[in-house]
């Protein structure tokens, strides 16, 4: 799913979830930067993306005890909004490489 989008590197947080880096930059040709520990700075995109979560979700919450509708109704309205750091497109819109003309 990831092959055909566009990307340069990425960047996870510092979590056991990304042990497997080498298999990704070897499926996807892109390079895993690691940020130093305690350095949010370092990952810009992502803490802006935690801050809009905690909207929603505040930090500590439960996950599981949220309705499946309820997030999916969250994630819709995150990936429907424009992000300067995308020249001011939504994630929709660059994922799926279409325009969302929003009224």
């Amino acid at each position: 799913m990831l092959e055909s989008l566009p990307k340069e590197t990425v960047t996870p947080d510092r979590g056991k979830e990304f042990s497997g880096h080498p298999e990704l930059t070897e499926k996807l040709n892109v390079e895993v930067y690691f940020p130093d520990p305690h350095a949010p700075w370092q990952r810009g995109t992502n803490e802006n993306t935690n801050g809009l979560l905690r909207e929603y979700f505040p930090k500590g919450s439960d996950l599981t005890e949220v309705e499946h509708l309820i997030i999916q109704e969250w994630e819709d309205k995150l990936n429907n909004r424009p992000r300067k750091c995308l020249n001011w497109k939504t994630p929709y819109e660059v994922f799926y490489g279409i325009n969302v003309h929003l009224i």
